[in-house]
């Protein structure tokens, strides 16, 4: 297996982890760049005709791997990967952002919910006819769903 490189480095306002949102759902409207790493930024053309993209990146504060968790929007254990926790065997995030501008390697973005200084390991377009389900289910999260925006993150992952 190859290892993961990270391409860039996403910045944001959230410098420690307690107190930041769990998801973009409750980051609307908060600004971030994504800062590509030289060698990388040939693979931003055509990119600024995308409105959002999915931005995978490490978990680089996450320090163990637990296959139950207590999610942030719940009080039981579930099984980790029934969840976006981020103690996983591969501390691999993803995040949905709006993207405003590229700019000589800056990419300005909004509704970010990542930490400050989170290295980035790949860029995809989000593209509704893809990645936009209608009919869904949403196990345990059902009934937690509605509050996401208001979901903080708390020290329970670090």
């Amino acid at each position: 297996m190859t290892a993961c490189t990270p391409i860039g480095i996403i910045h944001s306002p959230f410098k420690e982890l307690t107190g930041m949102p769990i998801q973009p759902a409750g980051a609307a409207g908060v600004q971030g760049t994504v800062e590509i790493f030289a060698e990388y930024r040939p693979g931003l053309k055509d990119l600024e005709g995308f409105s959002h993209l999915i931005l995978l990146y490490h978990f680089h504060r996450s320090r163990d791997c637990s296959l139950h968790v207590v999610p942030f929007m719940d009080t039981e254990p579930r099984g980790v990967f029934a969840t976006r926790a981020p103690s996983r065997p591969n501390p691999i995030g993803l995040s949905i952002v709006r993207l405003d501008r590229v700019e000589d390697g800056l990419l300005q973005i909004r509704n970010v919910d990542v930490l400050d200084g989170t290295p980035l390991l790949d860029i995809k377009p989000y593209v509704p006819e893809f990645d936009a389900h209608v009919q869904v289910r949403t196990g345990w999260l059902e009934t937690a769903r509605k509050t996401v925006s208001d979901q903080k993150s708390d020290d329970r992952f670090i």
